[in-house]
């Protein structure tokens, strides 16, 4: 039996417990899955420094996944676009059962690899394109089918998987095994192993960006300004960055599009947003090259 599926030796009297201590261990069950990430720093690593020269090529994020698996990947797709201003069309997830298995689960969807395969294929991927492929048990035949098709075109392929020795690790390039064991309520793998999954969704994405040039610091100087809390957000993280009062922050912003990354060069060069845009372009999109092209 997969761990993930072994009922817990604890708390086999869940159901008697009350809500403070029900809530109590389902909380600190969740310290597995940071610990099963911390473990597999080295997969990860590994996962990021081999994903970045293709991205940087002009490659995609690709994910596949099943269930909660799949759920998370479509999220972390989403999520590129507003965080850090990632084309949505680099980002692309597909899901067993399509797009509707989002809200409503379809029934025998995870397991057809035949579908798997054709749902990457469609996508056309190739050697610059990176594709994450998640599966708690690691055996969903819907996720090595997507995994293969990956390969077979050239992709990198990043497998993870909450079982050690599983397929899905074993078919990807670089394996990334989030260890999370027996689920306190046993096989409900919507809890520690989905969380594992989703920290290292997020870890992954988030180095990658960094690595891209998307933050300069610590802040998120390249995030869309497409509602009034991003708006408040990208001025403040001007006003940070450049180490201007919000007058200043907002009268450059509003000259390029509330975009951060243009209005922390053009104040702290002090050059008008043409010149910030053009320096940029010349340090491949980072701040910090660009400023110090400049002697900043």
């Amino acid at each position: 039996m997969l761990k993930t599926e072994t009922p817990s030796e604890r708390d086999t009297d869940l159901d008697q417990y009350d809500s403070a201590q029900l809530l109590s261990v389902l909380i600190d069950d969740q310290l597995g899955a940071v610990a099963a990430v911390r473990r597999a720093l080295p997969a990860l690593t590994q996962a990021v420094d081999a994903a970045l020269p293709r991205i940087e090529a002009g490659g995609r994020l690709l994910y596949a996944g099943a269930g909660t698996s799949g759920r998370l990947g479509v999220l972390d797709s989403v999520e590129l676009h507003p965080t850090f201003s990632w084309p949505r069309e680099r980002a692309v997830a597909v899901l067993a059962g399509g797009e509707s298995a989002m809200f409503v689960a379809v029934e025998g969807a995870e397991d057809d690899e035949a579908q798997g395969a054709a749902d990457v294929q469609a996508l056309q991927p190739g050697p610059s394109d990176v594709l994450l492929a998640l599966a708690a048990s690691g055996g969903t035949p819907y996720v090595l089918g997507a995994l293969r098709a990956a390969r077979a075109a050239g992709a990198l392929a990043v497998g993870f998987a909450n079982n050690a020795g599983a397929p899905v690790l074993a078919a990807a390039e670089i394996g990334v095994l989030l260890d999370t064991g027996a689920e306190v309520i046993s096989g409900s793998t919507r809890l520690k192993a989905g969380s594992a999954q989703k920290m290292a969704l997020n870890s992954f994405s988030s180095a990658l960006m960094v690595r891209l040039g998307k933050v300069y610091g610590n802040l998120m100087v390249d995030l869309k300004a497409t509602n009034a809390k991003l708006v408040r957000r990208a001025v403040a993280l001007t006003m940070r960055a450049a180490e201007v009062d919000e007058a200043q922050a907002r009268a450059v912003l509003e000259q390029c599009g509330y975009h951060v990354k243009t209005a922390v060069v053009a104040l702290r060069l002090g050059v008008d947003v043409a010149s910030a845009t053009q320096a940029l372009a010349q340090a491949g999109g980072r701040v910090r090259a660009a400023l110090a092209a400049r002697g900043e």
